[in-house]
């Protein structure tokens, strides 16, 4: 993998005067800028943390005061390794701090990539098992996890106020979903986990992906409902005594690859 740390800016999208939303290298960032401080959800790489610095800086932020990891892979949590020692108090389903302290191979299925152990003071500081909530710069911020899905360690941030979801690599808005199978995750996990997800938001609710483009109630929805549909051709193939070679050729993603942009 190949990460432009040098020449990539932050791009900022508002969602509202407090919480905005900074796309760099990697996942995507949420950011809640207000009285009580900042608090962001994600914080990719060190490399990128001056210029994610920079533009909380540029919205009013000082100091950033807590970082919630959506999971513990690299393009999401190694800015911790920065922000950790910093003082900034780091957040993340249970799963994910255990971890974040072993080396752990995580399979892209089309590579796999060593995810080293992360330094102490990368670690989660306060971690959840199914549920906690924040009360942070007048939001009602809900985590919640709905099982393995991505990983065995995600998690969704809910910021009630401001009707969004931030879904960490749960639902990408660009791709199929990457499904971590060295490390808990499953396709009917992320199905589970999306369904989940989709009953504890409402209709309006504006969805942050991990990767893409900001989204929509409607746009989750669909993914989950393509990711079921795929799931049954495969699962009917299968009962069927189909090879690998067979589901290939049976092309059961045929219906959405005129989507795909990647």
């Amino acid at each position: 993998y190949h990460w432009d740390f040098e020449t990539t800016e932050i791009e900022t999208q508002a969602i509202n005067d407090k919480l905005h939303v900074l796309f760099g290298v990697g996942g995507n960032l949420l950011v809640s800028i207000g009285q009580d401080g900042v608090l962001i959800v994600d914080d990719q790489f060190p490399e990128m943390v001056p210029k994610i610095k920079k533009s909380v800086n540029e919205l009013g932020g000082v100091a950033i005061d807590f970082v919630i990891n959506t999971h513990w892979h690299f393009d999401h949590a190694d800015g911790n390794v920065m922000l950790g020692p910093e003082g900034a108090w780091l957040v993340s389903q249970s799963n994910s701090r255990e971890m974040m302290q072993q080396d752990r191979l995580i399979d892209f299925g089309n590579g796999a990539y060593l995810q080293k152990a992360y330094p102490a003071a990368a670690w989660s500081d306060i971690t959840f098992d199914e549920a906690m909530q924040f009360h942070f710069n007048g939001e009602r911020i809900e985590l919640k996890h709905f099982g393995p899905a991505h990983t065995a360690g995600d998690a969704v941030v809910i910021f009630r106020e401001a009707n969004v979801i931030h879904m960490g690599d749960v639902f990408g808005s660009s791709s199929y979903p990457i499904i971590d199978t060295e490390n808990g995750g499953s396709l009917d996990g992320i199905i589970n986990f999306c369904r989940s997800a989709l009953k504890a938001i409402n209709k309006d609710t504006i969805v942050v992906p991990g990767h893409g483009v900001v989204s929509s109630y409607n746009d989750l929805a669909d993914y989950t409902d393509m990711l079921s549909t795929i799931r049954e051709r495969i699962a009917t193939l299968i009962a069927q005594g189909a090879s690998l070679e067979d589901i290939y050729a049976a092309e059961v993603t045929k219906d959405w690859q005129h989507k795909r942009p990647n």
